[in-house]
């Protein structure tokens, strides 16, 4: 028999279309946040280095993004579980494993996520030093996550976007778009040399762990129950088919005016994009796409000193419960007690402040190495435990469990995902 929901799901409104686009938040929350500096640099690069060959990547991307979010938002709304009570059923190997890698990611992204905010505001303001624009990005960020509630939030990452969506594809307007190639793009094509960039695109349209977030901030958002699955699709195709808009946009980018150049794949490749659009158009060109480079970068702070702050929170939750917490215990969720405990804030403090370290030192090449392999790890572990997960006869109720499409786009993911898992371990001993 499936487990009850804890569903506070009395005051739903009519999922008419109108009141689906007024939820709209969670999805642009995840979306946005997974979205990062990197992967708008390795879709540029594409870009400047096989034109308009690998959009159909994107966009199978974004599809297969689609079909996790839906995934990880059906989970908690229709069994009224959170991600980390779903994982503790699985056994001790699941929970081990994600508080490890929360730790260990959480160590070297603080560092690399605070440097790509700084780097435009540098560009922009270079009164002071990539580190020290890095440091008052993370301790902004802090604050803000700190202090701010859920609402609050999410209006900034609203606002900022916005301010994506206006510079980003505004500059792929700009540049003008060859849409006759960009249609032919959408024929799988994969050139000499482009197996890394075809999967880079495919995985690289939004979020790693923060992908699991995404049910905590439907919870934050009010939606409890089955009966807000109609809204969770609409803001999760909303979130992820805006931020497949900037990687396109990127990609027209990439091929127009940087087609043949010899980019770096870091962030410093955005900052040299920022260089020609004002060689190309004037200053007026480069300073907003540096104010939406900003956004981006600054976006994946704010979700992820929040939402992976409250994953670490529920963790912490799940592994000091005990082994024959009932059900309805186990699946409790209270997300403003989780943003104030004292689990949350030391994980917002251990992103912020231990990262430091390798702003001044550098990033040491191991710990480098151990990020990419822990995070090409960690989207196959999370497609797999959602089919087995979304199948469970015991805790989804029937009417809920994944049909063929999920099962089928999920099965696609975990393939993807172990691919890449594959050849970044293979990457050790090269």
């Amino acid at each position: 028999m499936a487990a009850e929901t804890n569903a506070e799901d009395t005051a739903v409104p009519e999922a008419t279309w109108k009141a689906r686009i007024k939820q709209v938040g969670p999805g642009v929350m995840a979306a946005a946040t997974g979205v990062g500096a990197g992967d708008l640099v390795a879709t540029l690069v594409a870009g400047s280095r096989y034109g308009y060959t690998l959009f159909w990547a994107v966009i199978l991307g974004t599809v297969f993004k689609l079909a996790l979010g839906e995934a990880v938002g059906r989970w908690h709304l229709a069994s009224g579980r959170t991600m980390l009570s779903g994982w503790r059923t699985l056994g001790t190997w699941a929970t081990t494993y994600f508080g490890a890698y929360a730790v260990v990611w959480g160590f070297v992204y603080g560092a690399t996520a605070m440097s790509a905010s700084a780097l435009p505001l540098n560009a922009l303001f270079p009164v002071l030093p990539v580190s020290g624009w890095a440091m008052l990005s993370g301790l902004a960020a802090l604050a803000l996550v700190w202090f701010g509630r859920y609402g609050l939030l999410e209006k900034v990452m609203t606002v900022l976007v916005g301010v994506m969506f206006v510079t980003v594809v505004g500059t792929a307007i700009l540049v003008g778009p060859n849409l006759p190639e960009l249609g032919a793009g959408l024929v799988p094509r994969m050139p000499d040399g482009s197996v890394a960039y075809v999967v880079g695109l495919m995985g690289g349209v939004g979020g790693t762990i923060t992908m699991a977030a995404y049910g905590y901030w439907t919870f934050a958002k009010g939606w409890r129950g089955p009966k807000w699955l109609p809204f969770m699709r609409t803001d999760n195709a909303v979130g992820y088919l805006t931020t497949g808009i900037f990687v396109v946009a990127m990609l027209v980018v990439g091929a127009e005016i940087l087609a043949g150049q010899n980019l770096t794949e870091d962030d410093q490749g955005l900052l040299r994009l920022g260089d020609v659009l004002a060689q190309d158009y004037g200053q007026w060109a480069r300073v907003p796409f540096l104010v939406g480079f900003f956004a981006v970068a600054f976006s994946s702070v704010i979700g992820v000193w929040n939402g992976v702050s409250l994953l670490f929170a529920d963790w912490w939750r799940t592994w000091r419960m005990p082994k024959d917490a009932p059900p309805e215990t186990a699946g409790s969720y209270d997300h403003k007690a989780g943003m104030h405990s004292t689990p949350y804030r030391l994980y917002l403090l251990w992103l912020t402040f231990p990262p430091m370290l390798l702003l001044m030192l550098g990033k040491p090449f191991q710990l480098t190495i151990v990020y990419g392999v822990l995070g090409a790890l960690f989207m196959p572990f999370l497609a797999g435990t959602l089919l087995v997960l979304l199948n469970s006869k015991s805790m989804m109720p029937q009417q809920h469990r994944s049909k063929w499409l999920s099962n089928t786009l999920l099965l696609l993911c975990l393939g993807l995902f172990v691919g890449v898992a594959i050849t970044e371990v293979a990457g050790l001993f090269d």
